[in-house]
């Protein structure tokens, strides 16, 4: 259609080109011109020897030889001829010209080319112009991105921190390259493969790295693409895109974002959607049906692999599950040293530092990290990327951007520095308590002040003790605005603290067994899947109102144990409060040396200098957990950069 609709509108160029140039195309002499009233009196005179008549034209040769040219009047002279013939003029007539007959039938049939030439358009953009796409008239076309093997540049040296991944996905490789070897032994490759795991860990890079290695086509598409207003739409993409699969086959189908599509039939509040359930009905199919699809392998990625509608995971469609999780600390220094290539390097950049201190981050948080560091360092007008810019480029990813121009006033400013004193000092006392990273009255985001506390190692679950002493320094700020301002002068910057420690003790209580009172059981169900017929449906347990006051009760004794634990440690340190709010307000920032000169009872050391680095300090913060974060203006929301692998407000994980 769109090769004939082209050299039909180069025929028909040629064709006008050629016609001008034919109707303008005569020989001429250029002979003299005269009027008729002067040919004429000359014809009188006998000085005409010949003359040819065309039409209005009369050219004519004189006794002299000289050639001339006249026309004659409209209005009819019948003593012309009388006058040429008594004077003895030869004349001529000349017959007049006809259009050949493919002249003629171009002229006539000129228009009716020029209105089918542009039918012939107007179809064409409504099949989606040159590429098929995007016209009205492809719906049912496959939006599908199909990258070639040469197109693909990623490769298993690209991805990082995802061993375990890797390594699923590598017969994949395997089989594409070298199909035989597994079929001589009668064994077969998934036809699909989900990859699992939260949002920015990998999982289209790791799928674009198995196309890159195998050098085979690659087509790219999103769930959402799949689904249109007209019902039938998504179930004629699938087909056509299998369709162009098969014709490249061996090659991968990457679908993202797959739960857009294959979300459970029938399950949500409202009824289901007939289009999108029509859809995954057709994928189904094409995964495993009666028609097979050799060569061709379904690689998807999801973050919510709960949602997905059981016979879209079974066996026979996709038949592997490839978990691709937050990185763990040497992932974390592996997807460093990807990113750090990129940038130019200080000496003092050592990768490892970074990866304790950024425990939870992921591979995307990571590039992110990298990409600040060096806007950080271009901002400096710097020629290589220091850890200085890394440890600024992480404390804004963690805790917020610095506010430096928010004026606050001196009691404001005594008062966040004893506040955020006293969740460092609980913290640093308390028992199995994550040690405490950096704590800083610079307001950053929404919060006053921060307190930053990092775990020593990469952690999963949380100890009953763990829990406890979070609570307990949870409440330190507001114990620490009480002794130092009194009852009457406790600010609402400790709203959000109240609310998280609140949480922690009834999860302890309800969801994680950790109270004798009430026993390992679990009192509240799960609300995360309420929107899809769970227990947010109606069919969660109900609890009497006897169990209800209970819990109420062993949540309250939590909270009051906590909160007078806390207020007897502070009460007992009270010396070292006040030597960490005069540090804070001097230096603004405090980071672990200072805060272990201040607990051995020492004059804190000045803050560290960047030109000499070492191990130690601030420059090495061991990991990441929580950071307790203070509204000014009593707010509940606060912006809290807690990104351990265990989330306490969620539950520990893998329990």
């Amino acid at each position: 259609m769109n090769d004939m609709a082209k050299n039909l509108i180069l025929w028909l160029v040629i064709a006008a080109v050629l016609l001008t140039v034919f109707n303008n195309f005569s020989v001429d002499s250029s002979p003299q011109t005269m009027n008729y009233s002067q040919f004429v009196e000359q014809v009188q005179e006998g000085q005409v020897r010949s003359v040819t008549i065309d039409g209005y034209t009369i050219a004519g040769e004189r006794s002299d030889g000289s050639q001339f040219q006249t026309i004659r009047p409209a209005a009819q002279d019948p003593k012309l001829m009388d006058d040429l013939l008594a004077n003895d003029v030869s004349v001529t007539g000349k017959k007049p010209e006809e259009q050949s007959l493919w002249t003629r039938l171009l002229i006539a049939s000129f228009p009716i080319l020029i209105i089918l030439a542009i039918f012939l358009f107007f179809m064409r953009q409504m099949q989606g112009g040159a590429g098929g796409k995007g016209g009205p008239m492809s719906f049912g076309k496959s939006k599908a991105k199909l990258l070639t093997n040469d197109q693909v540049k990623t490769t298993f040296a690209d991805v990082a921190g995802c061993d375990e991944a890797k390594e699923e996905v590598e017969e994949l490789v395997d089989f594409l390259k070298d199909p035989s070897k597994f079929q001589r032994l009668g064994g077969q490759i998934p036809r699909g493969v989900l990859m699992v795991g939260p949002p920015g860990t990998g999982k289209t890079l790791l799928a674009k790295s198995i196309a890159g290695e195998a050098k085979v086509p690659f087509f790219s598409i999103s769930g959402s693409d799949f689904v249109e207003m007209f019902v039938g739409v998504g179930a004629s993409r699938v087909r056509d895109m299998f369709e162009q699969a098969k014709k490249q086959a061996p090659c991968i189908i990457f679908i993202d974002e797959i739960d857009a599509v294959g979300r459970s039939r029938g399950a949500g509040m409202g009824g289901g959607n007939d289009e999108r359930e029509q859809t995954l009905n057709q994928l189904l199919v094409e995964m495993d049906g009666f028609e097979a699809n050799e060569g061709i392998i379904v690689i998807a990625a999801t973050n919510r692999p709960d949602v997905l509608d059981p016979a879209l995971t079974r066996p026979g469609r996709f038949d592997r599950q490839v978990v691709v999780g937050l990185p763990d600390i040497r992932g974390r220094e592996h997807i460093l040293g990807v990113h750090l290539r990129k940038v130019p390097l200080g000496e003092d950049v050592k990768p490892s530092l970074i990866a304790r201190g950024t425990p939870g981050f992921s591979g995307a948080d990571l590039a992110n990290l990298v990409n600040e560091a060096a806007l950080f360092a271009a901002r400096r007008n710097r020629r290589l990327v220091g850890m200085e810019e890394l440890e600024l480029a992480k404390d804004k990813i963690m805790m917020g951007a610095e506010r430096k121009s928010m004026v606050m006033t001196e009691k404001e400013k005594l008062n966040t520095a004893y506040h955020e004193s006293g969740h460092a000092i609980i913290g640093l006392l308390m028992p199995e308590h994550d040690p405490v990273y950096k704590v800083t009255i610079i307001p950053r985001g929404r919060a006053l002040g921060v307190t930053m506390f990092l775990p020593e190692e990469d952690r999963y679950s949380l100890s009953r003790q763990q829990i406890i002493s979070q609570i307990c320094s949870l409440f330190g700020g507001r114990l620490a605005e009480e002794m130092t301002l009194g009852p009457n002068g406790v600010t609402t910057g400790a709203s959000n603290d109240i609310k998280r420690a609140t949480e922690l003790a009834h999860n302890m209580v309800a969801k994680w067994g950790l109270s004798a009172e009430m026993g390992p059981i679990m009192y509240d169900e799960d609300e995360s899947h309420q929107f899809l017929g769970g227990p947010g449906q109606g069919g969660g347990k109900l609890k009497s109102g006897e169990t209800t006051t209970r819990l109420d009760k062993e949540v309250r004794r939590i909270i009051d144990e906590c909160y007078a634990q806390a207020k007897q440690l502070l009460e007992d340190n009270r010396d070292k409060l006040d030597i960490m709010a005069e540090a804070l307000i001097q230096y603004e920032t405090i980071d672990a040396d200072q805060l272990k000169d201040i607990i051995e009872g020492r004059k804190p050391r000045p803050p560290k200098d960047w030109g000499n680095d070492d191990d130690s300090g601030s420059g090495s913060p061991v990991a990441d957990s929580q950071s307790e974060t203070d509204e000014g203006s009593g707010e509940d929301e606060e912006e809290r950069p807690n990104r351990k692998p265990s989330d306490p407000l969620g539950g520990p994980a893998g329990h």
